[in-house]
């Protein structure tokens, strides 16, 4: 068993290109995998790994008070190896294929509605240097649907200004390109050109979003900023970096957008991450009947 795991890390560091916090965060789940199997079910092959096992084991986990995230990268994790041991033969066919589990557990994502979000995204405004920068960031966080770490990571060479489209390393050094939209474009260009030179303080740099220092922002930095606006528009609700993420999901489904699409945009390696956010749209869906018809 640890053989065949050492194996399959080797084979993510070298030919998948997995980063490093990625590949120990599977590890960890995989050896605990392991070491279920070994200790608690006695089972020496990984071919005698039947479904009921997984579920045993991912129900476990569940209630030894796993958070959903984290029981989902479990799963993530179990996926990924059981199709590396289908790729090498090592197994004829896997216990996950027929078992749909990440609705027992699966957290539905905060995301707000278009209304609050067009709230948030008017707070900052345009009369001061950090204000410019602050609805670039903002516009272009909800407009593209990319993760912190990836906004604050941005280059000046990130943005396509020809094509409006902005090229994202996501996780796994794995490269994306992903369409801006006009406003978000405009808010950018308006940034780049009036507020940026400002902020650089004669340093060089070729980071897009800087803070008041002419350096990098960290993600806390980031996240206060967003919190602050949130907290201005008196809305009721956690407002996160990642709601915009969330939104920006389920905004393009309900406007009819295919999964598929959405998928590439958010750098989805699987379509069953994506699909959280049509559980989204369902929901919504059943509250605007429940308010608006006569029998709801």
């Amino acid at each position: 068993m640890q053989q065949l795991l050492t194996k399959y890390f080797n084979y993510l560091l070298i030919e998948r290109g997995v980063a490093q916090n990625t590949l120990e965060s599977y590890g960890r789940d995989l050896r605990r995998f392991i070491f279920f199997i070994e200790e608690s079910k006695k089972i020496a092959d990984i071919k005698e790994v039947t479904p009921e096992v997984i579920v045993e084991y991912l129900t476990r986990i569940k209630n030894e008070g796993l958070a959903a995230n984290s029981m989902n990268r479990s799963l993530a994790a179990l996926r990924g190896f059981y199709k590396y041991l289908l790729r090498e033969k090592i197994i004829i066919e896997t216990p996950l294929a027929n078992i749909e589990l990440a609705k027992v557990w699966m957290k539905l994502p905060d995301t707000i509605s278009k209304e609050e979000m067009n709230a948030i995204l008017a707070q900052p405004g345009t009369q001061t240097v950090a204000a410019i920068r602050n609805t670039a960031m903002l516009e272009l966080l909800y407009a593209t649907g990319i993760r912190v770490s990836e906004l604050i990571n941005l280059t000046m060479n990130s943005v396509n200004w020809q094509v409006g489209f902005l090229i994202v390393m996501g996780k796994g050094s794995k490269e994306r390109i992903v369409p801006i939209g006009k406003i978000a474009y405009d808010c950018t260009r308006h940034y780049v050109d009036e507020a940026r030179p400002q902020l650089m303080q004669k340093k060089s740099t070729d980071v897009l979003f800087l803070n008041r220092f002419g350096g990098k922002f960290t993600r806390q930095g980031f996240w206060k900023i967003v919190v602050g606006y949130a907290r201005k528009t008196g809305l009721h609700k956690k407002v996160y970096p990642h709601t915009f993420r969330h939104s920006f999901a389920s905004h393009l489904l309900e406007g009819g957008a295919d999964l598929r699409t959405v998928q590439v945009m958010l750098g989805h390696s699987d379509i069953s991450t994506t699909q959280i956010y049509t559980h989204i749209t369902r929901e919504r869906l059943k509250e605007v009947h429940q308010k608006y018809h006569p029998r709801g």
